[in-house]
């Protein structure tokens, strides 16, 4: 499945791009997926299939999650940053 992330942060400066198609079916996949194809990206903010301390992700513009369980549909818009990244 397919889901839209978009970078904000530190984050983005890591990823090197603003935002990506990535897979996964759970939150979890999708940060495994993600921390492939971006080594940094993987190294600075993704542990496994979690976000390390200090990221967040929200889900949809509606709520924040962070449990790699989290289900995905298709076409989930997810926003991955820094915590400290509203400024």
């Amino acid at each position: 499945m397919r889901v839209t992330v978009e970078f904000f942060g530190i984050p983005r400066a890591r990823a090197g791009v603003p935002q990506t198609l990535a897979n996964g079916s759970t939150l979890g996949e999708v940060f495994l997926d993600l921390a492939q194809r971006f080594p940094a990206l993987g190294e600075e903010c993704i542990q496994g299939g979690s976000l390390k301390a200090g990221y967040t992700a929200n889900l949809q513009g509606e709520k924040f999650v962070t449990a790699p369980t989290t289900l995905l549909n298709e076409g989930d818009l997810i926003l991955l940053l820094s915590i400290d990244a509203g400024g």
